[in-house]
C-alpha cells in the first residue's frame, strides 16, 4: 500500500498544544483530483479534527493550488463540487482556468524571429564597417612582426582581432530559440483564486489569514532566474498574495510559462523539492501528514530465456514498448519519489526530531492512476474516486498503528462513515461511482482526547 510511516514519539506520552501540519506535493491536474478524493477519505476518518483544522499548511504546484483553499476553511467535498459546477461558493473551475493559451508569446515569438532573420545580414555588414576602423589598427602591429618573424605565434596574433570581431557579432537567429516559454499562461488560475477568495469572504494576505484563523499558509515557488526556492508566507516572503503566490507555484515549465509577477519570473515549486516538508518541521510542526500522487509504478515483466531459440522470452508488457509519454511518465515520477524518501530517511535519522511523519502515496502496482494524463481536467472525477479509494485501503491496512499516533495528538478516528463510501466505490468503476460518496460533508464532533 502507499503509505511510509516516520514514527518516533513516545506513544504513551500525549502532547500538550501540538502542532499538525497537512503537506501537498504536486501532481499536476490529475494529481490535484487524486488528492482530494484522498483527503475525502481522510476526513472521513477523522472525527474531531478535518484537513481543514490544522495548523500549517503547505503547497506546491497542484498542492498549493488545494493548500490555500483548505487553510482558508474550504473543505475538499467543496472543491470537488468547483469541478462538477455544483458548489454554492466557489465558481465552476473550466477547463479555461486550466487551458488559456500563450497567445501573447504564440502572436510575438514569430514576429521576433522574422524581423531579427531579416535584419540580421544588414546588421552584421554594419556592424563589420563600423569595427573596421578600429580593426585595422589592432592588426598593424601584429602584422609587422609576422612579416619580420613569420613564427606560428605572430601569426595566431594576427587572428586574435578577426576572431573578436567575428565572436562579437550579432548572434545568428536560430528558430528554437523563438519559441514560447510556455504552451500555456496560468494567470487565469490566479484570476480563479483570487475571485473566489473574494467571493467566499476570505482573505487573500497571508499575515492577515494567521491573524483571523491563527493558520499558517506556506506556498513554495522558484526563482527562474536565481534557481532559488522561494517560500511565501506570514513570516517569510510576504510580497505577493495568495492568489499570486500559488500563480507562481503552479507554473509547471513547458506546460505554462514562468509567471512574471512584480518583475521576478517564477516556475513550480516541484523543480527544487517534492514536497518541501522541512517547512513545515521548521515551523514547529509536530505531526507531518503529507500527500504525494507522483509514485512510479512497479511494472512486473518477467524475462525467460529459451535455449533453442537462444533468446528471451517476455511475460508481461514493458513500459519502453507504450511509448515516449510513458516512459517520462515513469521517469518523472521516480525523479520525484527517490527525492522525497530521501528526505523521509534523513527525518528518519535524525535524533533531533522526535515528531511523526505519515506520507500518503499511490500504491507501487496502481496501474489505473499510472495511466491517467497528469495534464487531462475531464480524469478529475475518475481521479477523485480513485484516490479515495487508494486512502481509505492504505489507511485501512495501517489503520492501528495511525489511530494510536493521532490519539496522542488529540485527533480521534472512527472507520465508521468510511465503510459505506469504500463499499459503493468498490462495486462499479471508478468513473461510474455515485457522486454522493465524494461531494457530501461529513462534519466534525467536538470530542477530545482524555
Amino acid at each position: 500500500m502507499g503509505l511510509t510511516i516516520v514514527h518516533k514519539s513516545d506513544l504513551a506520552t500525549r502532547r500538550k498544544n501540538p502542532r499538525i501540519a497537512l503537506v501537498l506535493a504536486g501532481g499536476a491536474i490529475t494529481g490535484g483530483a487524486y488528492k482530494l478524493g484522498g483527503l475525502k477519505a481522510l476526513d472521513d476518518f477523522l472525527v474531531n479534527r478535518k484537513t481543514t483544522d490544522f495548523d500549517t499548511y503547505v503547497g506546491l504546484s497542484a498542492g498549493a493550488f488545494l493548500a490555500a483553499p483548505l487553510a482558508g476553511g474550504v473543505t475538499p467535498p467543496e472543491m470537488l463540487r468547483a469541478l462538477e459546477a455544483t458548489s454554492e461558493d466557489f465558481t465552476y473551475l473550466s477547463p479555461l482556468e486550466f487551458y488559456g493559451l500563450n497567445l501573447r508569446e504564440f502572436v510575438t515569438k514569430p514576429l521576433e524571429f522574422l524581423v531579427d532573420l531579416f535584419t540580421y545580414f544588414p546588421n552584421l555588414i554594419y556592424e563589420f564597417l563600423v569595427q573596421t576602423p578600429e580593426l585595422v589598427r589592432s592588426l598593424q602591429e601584429p602584422l609587422a612582426r609576422a612579416r619580420t618573424r613569420p613564427t606560428l605565434g605572430n601569426l595566431v596574433e594576427c587572428a586574435k582581432p578577426l576572431i573578436d570581431a567575428i565572436g562579437s557579432a550579432q548572434e545568428f537567429p536560430f528558430p528554437l530559440a523563438y519559441l514560447p516559454s510556455g504552451v500555456f499562461d496560468n494567470s487565469s488560475l490566479e484570476h480563479y483564486l483570487r475571485h473566489n477568495i473574494e467571493r467566499r469572504g476570505m482573505t487573500n494576505d497571508f499575515r492577515v489569514l494567521y491573524r483571523l484563523r491563527k493558520v499558517e499558509l506556506y506556498i513554495v515557488a522558484m526563482n527562474l532566474d536565481t534557481a532559488e526556492r522561494v517560500v511565501f508566507g506570514h513570516d517569510e516572503d510576504t510580497s505577493l498574495t495568495i492568489s499570486e503566490a500559488v500563480q507562481a507555484s503552479t507554473a509547471l515549465p513547458g506546460f505554462y510559462k514562468p509567471a512574471r509577477i512584480k518583475g521576478v519570473d517564477y516556475v513550480d515549486g516541484g523543480v527544487r523539492r517534492t514536497a518541501n516538508i522541512d517547512v513545515a518541521i521548521e515551523h514547529g510542526a509536530d505531526l507531518v501528514i503529507c500527500y504525494n500522487p507522483f509514485r512510479p509504478f512497479s511494472n512486473r515483466v518477467v524475462r525467460r530465456f529459451i535455449p533453442e531459440r537462444n533468446a528471451y522470452k517476455l511475460e508481461g508488457r514493458p513500459l519502453a514498448d507504450q511509448g515516449m509519454l510513458t516512459v517520462l511518465n515513469q521517469v518523472l515520477r521516480t525523479l520525484l519519489h527517490s527525492r522525497l524518501q530521501l528526505g523521509i530517511r534523513q527525518y528518519q535519522d535524525d535524533p533531533h526530531f522526535q515528531g511523526d511523519i505519515i506520507l500518503l502515496e499511490p500504491g507501487e502496482t496502481d496501474l489505473t492512476f499510472f495511466k491517467m494524463a497528469p495534464l487531462n481536467l475531464w480524469a478529475g472525477r475518475s481521479a477523485g474516486a480513485h484516490g479515495y479509494l487508494s486512502v481509505t485501503q492504505s489507511i485501512e491496512a495501517h489503520y492501528e498503528l495511525i489511530r494510536q499516533i493521532l490519539q496522542s495528538y488529540g485527533v480521534l478516528m472512527t472507520r465508521r462513515e468510511v465503510r459505506e463510501g469504500l463499499e459503493r466505490l468498490l462495486r462499479t468503476e471508478p468513473s461510474e461511482t455515485p457522486d454522493d460518496v465524494l461531494l457530501r460533508d461529513v462534519p466534525k464532533r467536538n470530542l477530545h482526547v482524555a
